[in-house]
């Protein structure tokens, strides 16, 4: 007797596993199929350029209704089964009860709609199938209309590019630092972002959406900066849930999806499952690859015949019209891996092959993918790929050529590129000179003005000079920021301001960095140098930072941390020394220690105490003293006039007034200044990176001082009668000195590199450049003159960056 098979479910993995059962033996089961659309299987991978207008509906169907007469299936197309009776076998729909044999369950999976307001208004949709993509046709049919997508995954960005294509206007957003993250590592995804950026798709990564709003229908997105993104239509595509309702409610075993075993069997004996709803081992699948291996799997244990589905290694593939981009396997950082890394920043291509002992475990290309299924079989054999190591990321049809040009970014660069920024020289009037017989750095100094300035844009003159000249230049040897890189500090900063570059994977790709996330020494840097020049649209990346960087506070040899609280100029009142004695009294601090830079230093305190004591301090009025930052440390002051006989003038104020107006301040390094109240120098202004001695007729200000593993005197850079003026002056040694200065430099290394008669050309002589200092200089400090303590101390950041990963002490309830 033929055995009644029932299916919940009418999409691709129950349409491949009918074809492989039927083609395995036809008649062995009576089948009823339902589906809660009113259609048949249609290729849903393809909806995309339907949406795009590629493509219609009748391009993508694979089972028509003439496929599902020929094999006898009982269609119930858009009848919804709404209950499982496991007991008497049936399943229960709007037009009755019907019984099964074995029952399949397959209903796929349903779009995450993120829980914000306003996620239920007409106009906010999700992108799974036919009904999805009519609506957003519709949508976009509206003149000038616009269109939000939230989720910058495959499935997000694939319906962005589909709509930009009908002509709306498109913003996407993704909550994640780049898009497509569990695909792609930041590189890729830099270009990604590229790309899309350059067809009219607005990006915007790290993106915390609010509230949707409107009333009738959806008119806007909120974000929760405050940033609003008006909108016809928004797209809910930041995830996929697994469709379990009816197994839920059934009583059959559920986790995140439909527990399955190697069979798909489910904890019912009689019950299977297959596609986006069942999760084995631990893993839910998303991708259609895996979907099928399961239809062969089912279809063959529904014959008696022995199978197991073995989780596959799937690769992925964006389905956007001129975008080649690839990526399958593992590709996070982790140890005993290595990474073969190469970048054509010319022609945007960006390749990542990632290797464990001498085996592919995982593969990004971005680019040029031609060579990603050769690469591919590699990975699944699991080859041992000694033997072409060296040249493995060239393809299969490489002939043993030379390694890439250190050049190719210089050479990308246009001609109205600015090399020299100190005289305004561009790229073109350098390869001018050289074409007319400057054929070196002393020549081209002379007849353009390039490098003849501070000089630190002499490696980008000479990479020019190199580029231009070819094998007759020889390039002079210099210390490049790190082994992931050719470039020099100087390279590096003049780059990023000339291709206005204002991400730490966009340095990385456009500078062909030979590894893929770089390293503890060039991240730092580069996280610098960008907050530095772009800060308004740069975000400060905290892992790039020093672990006291990351922590607000330095850690010391036993694993503590010292708490200092700043103390304006080294002024203090008792209320703010009370709480002090509180705060170590309270959190069991072992040492209190007066520093010497006029502050009072907690030692010994438990990373876990941090962001407590920090909510202390802040009540009291108290903000961080940063004494962990590469920024303002102190401004060490005398008592000036208010109490000294000797004082000239108000040093104190005075410090307080720099203080806070400099503190927050990111630099290349730690900045200390200090103003002594009369030349008998209490406050030792001497040897400070700037320090002010009050005189009768005004203020002499010296820069460039040292006092730790080096003594040097600082030099005097100007004298001014008034206060103001004195304040101007330091606002903008420091902006010059943030602009120009390599990373790690201490203020006299660079002031020795740079010439105090340069340092003294533009903040001194030159008024105009001055005031352009110190606009930039507040710029820059409407975004970092806060205080981090009082952000980490909140109980939302504690939760998430300070608290355990889990309370093992909690007992359930029930």
């Amino acid at each position: 007797m033929t055995q009644k098979l029932v299916i919940i479910g009418a999409g691709m993995s129950s349409g491949r596993m009918l074809e492989e059962l039927f083609e395995l033996a036809p008649d062995t089961y009576d089948v009823t199929l339902f589906g809660a659309e009113p259609r048949g299987n249609y290729n849903r991978i393809m909806l995309s350029p339907v949406l795009a207008g590629e493509k219609c509906y009748d391009d993508i169907v694979t089972h028509d209704v003439k496929w599902y007469r020929d094999h006898d299936v009982n269609c119930r197309f858009g009848e919804a089964v709404v209950k499982i009776d496991r007991a008497r076998k049936q399943v229960f729909s709007a037009n009755g009860v019907t019984s099964y044999d074995k029952l399949v369950i397959a209903t796929g999976s349903a779009s995450f709609f993120i829980p914000v307001a306003g996620n239920d208004l007409p106009g906010v949709v999700g992108f799974r199938d036919l009904d999805d993509v009519t609506a957003m046709l519709t949508a976009a049919q509206t003149p000038a209309g616009k269109a939000v997508v939230i989720g910058g995954g495959l499935l997000g960005l694939e319906a962005a590019a589909a709509l930009n294509e009908q002509g709306m206007q498109v913003t996407v957003l993704h909550l994640m630092g780049h898009l497509m993250d569990r695909q792609l590592d930041p590189a890729a995804g830099y270009l990604l972002q590229q790309e899309l950026q350059s067809r009219g798709i607005q990006v915007v990564c790290k993106a915390h959406t609010k509230a949707i709003l409107g009333t009738d229908q959806v008119e806007a997105v909120l974000m929760e900066d405050g940033i609003v993104h008006g909108a016809d239509l928004v797209v809910m595509a930041a995830g996929i849930r697994p469709e379990v309702r009816l197994a839920n409610d059934a009583g059959l075993h559920v986790e995140r999806g439909i527990v399955v075993d190697d069979t798909l069997l489910t904890s019912d004996p009689d019950v299977f499952a297959l596609g986006e709803c069942v999760e084995h081992d631990r893993t839910v699948y998303g991708l259609v690859a895996p979907l099928f291996d399961m239809a062969k799997v089912l279809a063959q244990t529904l014959m008696g015949r022995p199978a197991g589905f073995i989780a596959p290694a799937v690769s992925t593939k964006l389905k956007v019209t001129g975008v080649d981009l690839f990526s399958v396997g593992d590709f996070a950082e982790g140890p005993e891996r290595e990474e073969i890394v190469f970048r054509d920043p010319g022609r945007g291509i960006y390749k990542r092959i990632i290797l464990r002992d001498n085996q592919i475990i995982g593969t990004v290309m971005y680019g040029d993918t031609a060579d990603s299924s050769w690469l591919f079989s590699k990975l699944k054999s699991g080859e041992d790929i000694s033997d072409i190591r060296d040249t493995l990321i060239f393809g299969p049809s490489f002939p043993g050529g030379a390694p890439t040009d250190p050049l190719a970014t210089i050479a990308a660069l246009p001609e109205d590129a600015e090399i020299c920024g100190c005289n305004g020289i561009c790229k073109g009037t350098i390869v001018g000179a050289i074409q007319d017989g400057a054929t070196d750095l002393a020549a081209l100094k002379a007849t353009t003005k390039a490098s003849a300035s501070c000089g630190s844009c002499s490696g980008l003159v000479e990479q020019v000079l190199a580029s231009t000249l070819g094998d007759t230049f020889v390039m002079p040897v210099s210390q490049p920021i790190c082994g992931c890189t050719d470039m020099t500090h100087e390279d590096l900063r003049r780059i990023i301001i000339s291709q206005q570059i204002k991400t730490m994977p966009g340095v990385m790709q456009e500078c062909g960095w030979k590894t893929s996330c770089g390293c503890h020494s060039c991240r730092p840097a580069l996280n610098y140098y960008l907050l530095a020049e772009w800060p308004l649209d740069y975000a400060d990346d905290a892992q790039s930072r020093f672990v006291n960087e990351r922590n607000h506070a330095n850690i010391q040899k036993d694993g503590t941390y010292s708490v200092l609280p700043r103390m304006w100029g080294g002024m203090t009142t008792p209320d703010e020394l009370r709480a002090i004695a509180d705060a170590a009294d309270k959190y069991d601090v072992p040492a209190v220690k007066v520093t010497g830079g006029q502050r009072i230093d907690l030692l010994g305190v438990k990373k876990e105490d941090l962001p407590h004591m920090w909510a202390d301090l802040n009540e009291a009025g108290m903000v961080s003293g940063h004494a962990y930052s590469k920024g303002l440390r102190t401004v060490k002051t005398c008592v000036g006039t208010d109490f000294c006989r000797f004082g000239t003038q108000d040093s104190t104020g005075l410090g307080i007034k720099l203080e806070k107006l400099l503190w927050g301040s990111w630099t290349p390094h730690k900045v200390k200044l200090a103003v002594s109240g009369c030349p008998r120098n209490c406050a030792e202004a001497t040897c400070k990176d700037l320090g002010i001695i009050c005189v009768d007729s005004g203020f002499e200000i010296s820069v460039g001082g040292a006092a730790g593993m080096e003594l040097k005197q600082t030099e005097a850079l100007a004298k001014v009668a008034t206060e103001q003026e004195a304040i101007e002056l330091t606002m903008a040694f420091i902006q010059l000195y943030r602009e120009h200065a390599r990373y790690l430099d201490r203020a006299y290394k660079w002031v020795a590199k740079v010439g105090l008669d340069w340092v003294k050309e533009r903040v001194v002589e030159d008024l105009a450049e001055r005031a352009a200092l110190c606009d930039r200089f507040e710029l820059s400090q409407s975004v970092y003159r806060k205080d981090p303590w009082a952000e980490q101390a909140t109980p939302a950041f504690q939760r998430d960056k300070w608290s355990a990963l889990a309370d093992l002490t909690l007992e359930a309830a029930e």
